[in-house]
């Protein structure tokens, strides 16, 4: 069911307005869904597959825009995240650790591009697995190699607060009683550095694919995690997108 919503509205038969509205200003996004293959969890040396739920883009204008477009000086957009829940069978690192939950962060993000450079910053304010608050800055570069290829490289660095740097690099008391770890107890910083590379090619005139290769690399306290069993973390994902508008 929690994938339903996102195929209905790919495969949606809407058009131009495809809310009903009408107006000289436009706002539009991307929504789509595709599959994931990276670590089983932060610091993890093993991979698995997963979903990848996509919104981005969000773009606001005077009338209709080319597909890919993107806004020139001052922008600020939503910024969502979904962590996958973590459970002690996953992996035998994690033998004896407490479960989390999967995670929904949201929050916002704020960029400034002048040309094909930009620089960003987003924070967001984590529910169920974790209650801290995490985000990233990074500055990136967009380049057109053929009509309908986007190519956009990026390079950012990860931050997460006391408590969400404790729920997923650090180990409580309790968990070190039952466990062979010693506690261990950090504070908020930069957790990753991460490159990514990734690409759009339009399909249509609403639709499009869209793909990431991602290497991020622990760095400070959260490297020095007894659970981390690689600092270094490759991520590909690769999914389908539709862009949707409305006027007012």
């Amino acid at each position: 069911m929690k994938y339903l919503l996102p195929l209905l509205l790919l495969a949606a038969p809407v058009h131009a307005q495809d809310f009903g509205l009408t107006g000289d200003r436009q706002v539009s996004f991307d929504l789509g869904i595709g599959a994931t293959y990276g670590p089983k969890y932060l610091g993890s040396d093993e991979s698995e597959a997963g979903p990848w739920f996509i919104g981005r883009n969000l773009l606001y204008s005077n009338g209709p825009v080319e597909p890919g477009s993107v806004k020139q000086g001052f922008s600020i957009a939503p910024s969502f995240n979904y962590i996958s829940n973590r459970d002690d069978d996953d992996d035998d690192a994690l033998r004896g650790l407490d479960e989390i939950d999967w995670a929904v962060e949201a929050g916002v993000k704020l960029r400034y591009r002048t040309g094909p450079f930009s620089g960003y910053g987003a924070v967001r304010k984590g529910f169920g697995g974790h209650h801290g608050v995490a985000g990233e800055i990074g500055a990136d570069y967009t380049f057109r190699p053929m009509d309908k290829l986007f190519v956009t490289v990026a390079a950012e660095a990860g931050y997460g607060n006391g408590k969400f740097n404790e729920t997923y690099f650090g180990i409580t008391d309790a968990e070190a009683a039952r466990t062979d770890y010693d506690a261990y107890d950090l504070g908020g910083g930069f957790n990753t550095g991460s490159l990514i590379v990734s690409a759009r090619y339009s399909i249509g005139e609403k639709m499009a694919i869209e793909g990431e290769i991602e290497y991020s690399k622990l760095i400070n306290d959260a490297s020095d995690s007894p659970i981390v069993q690689d600092e270094d973390q490759f991520t590909v994902r690769l999914g389908l997108v539709r862009r949707f508008s409305f006027g007012f």
